[in-house]
């Protein structure tokens, strides 16, 4: 479809861009994989943009810019901005006014502990799968405040944050390093991942009594 509105847009300028039907076929694909993510509204608003600022058939990065500034017509930030404010702000996410309700709710399902605590390998791809359905729902229409009641109920963990700083002092750990001893409580309880945690921490902190449970944890506490 891109190509088919590029040749109606720009005519023998479009045509004189390629040199033969391969190197077509080659364009075609390199433009595939550049756009992939992007929602097909988005990409209709580029090409009526495209029309306006461009005389010539623009080449990607031209392109991905004006998708990025359609993007931002719908007050979504692109994604590597999104992840940036939910980094900063993981904190303390219900101070923050947000630059839009996706970057808060896929902040909350990538984990704000998680954001503020493991590497950017860990958690950009998660938040960016979170953002970019977020994404999709907006520019379809969806009301942000609809998926908050729905389809994102956030689990509250704040209370287990306190507990594990709590442990921290009576057992005369650094509270960032219990949060991370104690990471695997903020995960679902079947899960092999936490399990696996809860045994590397085991076996990590020998002489302390690591609980299995957000119960035992309580237990412990004096």
């Amino acid at each position: 479809m891109l190509f088919a509105r590029f040749m109606t847009i720009y005519g023998h300028k479009f045509k004189s861009a390629f040199d033969d039907d391969k190197e077509i076929i080659i364009a075609k694909r390199e433009w595939a994989l550049s756009l992939a993510g992007y929602e097909e509204d988005v990409l209709v608003l580029a090409i009526e943009q495209t029309k306006r600022q461009y005389s010539w058939m623009p080449s990607i990065a031209e392109f991905l810019q004006l998708m990025d500034q359609c993007q931002q017509s719908f007050g979504l930030a692109p994604a590597e901005q999104a992840y940036a404010e939910a980094c900063r702000h993981a904190t303390a996410p219900s101070h923050h006014p947000w630059s839009h309700a996706a970057v808060y709710h896929a902040g909350r399902e990538t984990g704000w502990f998680e954001l503020k605590s493991l590497p950017r390998q860990a958690t950009q791809g998660r938040f960016n799968q979170h953002y970019k359905v977020l994404c999709q729902r907006v520019l379809a229409g969806e009301n942000l405040d609809q998926v908050q009641a729905t389809a994102l109920p956030a689990p509250n963990n704040d209370n287990l944050f306190a507990l594990i700083d709590q442990w921290a002092k009576q057992v005369e750990m650094v509270p960032e390093l219990a949060q991370s001893a104690l990471y695997f409580l903020h995960l679902p309880k079947h899960s092999p991942l936490r399990r696996q945690l809860y045994i590397r921490s085991k076996s990590v902190y020998l002489a302390l009594s690591i609980p299995v449970s957000i119960d035992e944890l309580r237990n412990q506490l004096i």
